[in-house]
């Protein structure tokens, strides 16, 4: 649970950190955790009609570390951050994008920095 916590400060302490690299976890535990609250956000804006207002600025806070985290996230496995733009590329784009994310780091130091795992 600590690590879970300690990668969603990370998640928004690194906003707008586009360089470095991002371990999976570093991407993987934000991901959860905005999951777990835009679910129960729709939950309760179907209950409560005006709380889908908080579901929309809660989606728009969550898209620039969302995209800085996936930049780093590509760093990590030696992508630039511009393949995000696959994501265009219908059904594929996806697939890949997500293959990518849950590929393990590349070993050592790469041009976008040294291994976040120390390794």
């Amino acid at each position: 649970m600590d690590a879970i916590i300690e990668c969603y400060k990370k998640y928004w302490s690194n906003y707008v950190n586009f360089n470095g690299r991002a371990r999976r976890s570093e991407y993987w535990y934000p991901v959860l955790c905005n999951f777990v609250v835009s679910l129960a956000l729709g939950i309760l804006a179907n209950l409560v009609s005006f709380l889908g207002i908080l579901m929309g600025l809660f989606s728009l806070a969550v898209i620039l570390p969302s995209l800085s985290v996936a930049v780093r996230r590509l760093h990590d496995v030696g992508k630039s951050g511009w393949w995000l733009l696959i994501v265009l590329v219908p059904l594929v784009g996806g697939v890949l994008l997500l293959i990518w994310a849950c590929t393990d780091s590349n070993p050592g130091e790469n041009q976008y920095g040294p291994n976040p795992k120390g390794v």
